[in-house]
C-alpha cells in the first residue's frame, strides 16, 4: 500500500471517524487502501467497510479482508449504492473521503497527471473508462471556456494569456506539448507553482470533481446515521469551502436557513471547529500532505 499511495492525516481521520467498532463505514476514496486498513484495524468482527474508487487500478490493488467490500464506482453514487445494497439509505456509522490524487496516479507517466513527465499522454482520467481526457479539453474547448476553467479551478492569474497560447498551439497531445505551448507565459522561477495550478484545473474539469463532491456530500446527508460522522480531507480552497459550507449550513452553497428560533438549520455538528492540519513531520515525509485539511462533523440525532 505504501508504494501505491501514502495516506494523509491517517491517524487523525480514523480516530475521529470511528464511534462504533461494530458499525458500517464507507471509505469513499479507497486509493492505496491506507485509510481503509487502519479503519479495519479499529473495527471488531461485526464491523464492515465499503470502499469506493473509480480507478480500477486501485480496486485491483485492494486489500483482502472479509469485512471489506470494494466498489468500482464514483463516490458520488454513495446513496444509490446504499439503497441498492441495503434497501435503505441511512446505513453508515461513518464516511471518510480523501479528495487528493493518489501517489500512484501522480507517479505513473501514462496517466498524465504530472508535468514531471515531459512526454506523457495528456490524459488525467481517474476512471480510465471515461471518455474525456485533458487533451480533449485543451484541443476542443473554446478559449473562453478554458479561461473560466483555469481561473475557477486553478486560480491561475494570467488564465486568458495561457488559454490564448493553448488555442494558438495547434494539436496538443502530451504534457510536453502543453508545457511548451504555454512556456512564454510562465516565469521560470514560478514554473512549478503555476504548472501545478494549471494541471489541477484541467484534472478537475476532466473528472468533474466539484460536481462529484457536491453529489457525494448530499449523499452523505442521506446515508449517515444519527450520531455517525463525516470526515473529509481536502487539498484546495474550492473543495474546503464546499465542505465547510456543507457542515455549517447543510448546503453546498453555504446559504443559511434558520428555524423559528433563529438557529441555522443544519443536520451536522462540527467536531473540528477548525481544520486539522498535517504535522511538520508528516509534511517532511510526504510533501503532498502540505495542503491537506481535515474537517469532521457528526450527524445530529434530531436531524
Amino acid at each position: 500500500m505504501s508504494e501505491y499511495h501514502t495516506p494523509v492525516l491517517l491517524e487523525e481521520s480514523i480516530s475521529f471517524l470511528v464511534t462504533n467498532p461494530e458499525g458500517i463505514y464507507a471509505d469513499a476514496t479507497f486509493g492505496g487502501g491506507g485509510h481503509t486498513a487502519l479503519l479495519l484495524s479499529r473495527l471488531l468482527d461485526g464491523g464492515r467497510v465499503i470502499a469506493f474508487d473509480r480507478d480500477i487500478d486501485a480496486i485491483e490493488n485492494g486489500l483482502k479482508d472479509p469485512r471489506l467490500t470494494l466498489v468500482h464506482n464514483n463516490f458520488r453514487f454513495i446513496e444509490n449504492y446504499a439503497v441498492h445494497e441495503f434497501g435503505k439509505s441511512r446505513v453508515f456509522d461513518g464516511v471518510l473521503a480523501d479528495l487528493g490524487v493518489s501517489s500512484h496516479q501522480f507517479d505513473t507517466p501514462g496517466r498524465g497527471f504530472s508535468f514531471r513527465f515531459e512526454e506523457a499522454p495528456l490524459d488525467m482520467r481517474m476512471g480510465q473508462e471515461a471518455q474525456l481526457t485533458a487533451a480533449d479539453v485543451v484541443n476542443t474547448y473554446p478559449e473562453e471556456r478554458l479561461v473560466s476553467i483555469l481561473s475557477l479551478y486553478g486560480e491561475v492569474e494570467n488564465s486568458r494569456q495561457i488559454a490564448r497560447l493553448i488555442k494558438a498551439a495547434g494539436e496538443i497531445h502530451t504534457t510536453g506539448d502543453l508545457d511548451r505551448a504555454i512556456a512564454k507565459a510562465i516565469p521560470q522561477n514560478l514554473a512549478h507553482k503555476i504548472l501545478a495550478k494549471i494541471y489541477q484545473a484541467l484534472r478537475i474539469e476532466v473528472n468533474g470533481e466539484m460536481r462529484s463532491l457536491e453529489k457525494f456530500l448530499e449523499g452523505t446527508a442521506a446515508t449517515i446515521k444519527p450520531g455517525g460522522r463525516l470526515a473529509v480531507i481536502s487539498y484546495h480552497s474550492l473543495e474546503d469551502r464546499m465542505v465547510k459550507n456543507f457542515i455549517r449550513t447543510g448546503r453546498i452553497d453555504g446559504v443559511e436557513t434558520k428555524d423559528i428560533y433563529g438557529r441555522v438549520s443544519t443536520p451536522w455538528e462540527a467536531v473540528t471547529r477548525k481544520p486539522v492540519l498535517p504535522s511538520e513531520s508528516e509534511i517532511a515525509g510526504n510533501t503532498r500532505a502540505r495542503s491537506a485539511k481535515l474537517r469532521v462533523a457528526e450527524r445530529r440525532a434530531d436531524a
